[in-house]
């Protein structure tokens, strides 16, 4: 039977990650699993918290279930690196690896529908779920590529652009089969260990934000797919760890991720190409903004950060050997 590891990465969410870490282990019976739950260096009592609560908890007894520290908070891809190299409890490599974020329930069967669509799907390197609300309400989570023509549909948010340019646009919507995607976000994906080994891990120049859509062009360059499994469901909360709903100012690790994923993997002239456009569209919807009182959609002084940010990143060394990429063996790891 395939050997399947869980990673659920934790960040000052202790209780939220216990709950998910619960259904997890729900949804990983009749498998030949393992959870490994890292602590990102949350430095809030997490790590000593979820070890009190696995000891106590029922439904924990006798669980396939290791907390390990990360070490250093390098955001999501470094902390999903940590687990992933920690790999199973007696040291060999899974052949699956689940990644779960931390404010994410499985349903029952999640697991084993993606395991089964990756077992009968050889083409297919990387498979994610449904994601819903606890509301039921859909999340959309599968996407096209970003390029410059989505960087202008997107900033310009105009009827015509958007009907034209329909086949550019990033958001998927919502897929009603199990179909190929470029991308999904990392909630719940899972992701053949082989393909890792092949193409390395996430890079971790990305602190938060475009490292999944980064490491699945990756396989795809490889020659690997994603697939959107709409028979597995997921519920999410969503931006629990990171605070997004509540922005008023876009951060600096998110321009930071942007930069690099379009410089790393289309060039410097490129990512200068696709900051034009989204220059352009941005200007085009704020003056649609002023003469029609619509709505601000992005947060405040968003297009003067990008445009700043990218001007100074212009200027900086071009990246170097992607950082942490490739699986490295016997990285050292707190265990419980």
């Amino acid at each position: 039977m395939s050997k399947l590891l869980v990673v659920s990465l934790n960040y000052k969410t202790p209780e939220m990650t216990l709950r998910s870490v619960r259904a997890a282990l729900q949804a990983m019976q009749g498998l030949n699993a393992e959870l490994v739950l890292v602590d990102n260096d949350s430095c809030d009592g997490s790590f000593e918290a979820m070890q009190a609560g696995l000891a106590t908890a029922d439904w924990a007894q006798g669980a396939p279930i290791r907390v390990i520290q990360s070490g250093h908070n390098g955001g999501f891809g470094a902390g999903n690196n940590v687990g992933i190299r920690a790999g199973w409890s007696d040291g060999s490599k899974p052949d699956y690896v689940y990644l779960l974020n931390s404010d994410a329930f499985p349903a029952p069967d999640a697991l084993h529908n993606l395991l089964n669509h990756l077992e009968m799907t050889p083409k297919a390197g990387f498979a994610g779920s449904y994601i819903h609300g606890e509301d039921a309400v859909p999340h959309i989570t599968a996407f096209r590529f970003p390029s410059v023509w989505s960087e202008l549909e997107g900033a310009m948010r105009f009827g015509p652009i958007s009907r034209l340019l329909k086949d550019k646009s990033v958001p998927l919507g919502i897929p009603e089969t199990t179909q190929r995607v470029d991308w999904l976000a990392g909630a719940s994906l899972m992701m053949r260990q082989s393909v890792l080994d092949e193409i390395g891990l996430f890079d971790e120049t990305f602190f938060l934000y475009f490292e999944e859509t980064d490491l699945c062009l990756r396989a795809a360059r490889a020659g690997y797919e994603t697939h959107y499994v709409r028979e597995s469901h997921v519920a999410h909360i969503g931006s629990v760890s990171t605070g997004m709903k509540v922005w008023t100012r876009i951060p600096t690790f998110w321009l930071d991720s942007r930069w690099h994923y379009f410089s790393t993997n289309h060039g410097r002239a490129y990512a200068v190409l696709a900051t034009v456009m989204h220059g352009i569209g941005g200007l085009f919807w704020r003056l649609r903004r002023a003469i029609q009182n619509k709505d601000r959609a992005d947060p405040p002084q968003f297009l003067r950060d990008l445009i700043l940010h990218d001007l100074q990143a212009m200027t900086r060394p071009l990246p170097g050997k992607r950082m942490a990429a490739t699986p490295v063996a016997g990285q050292a790891a707190v265990e419980s």
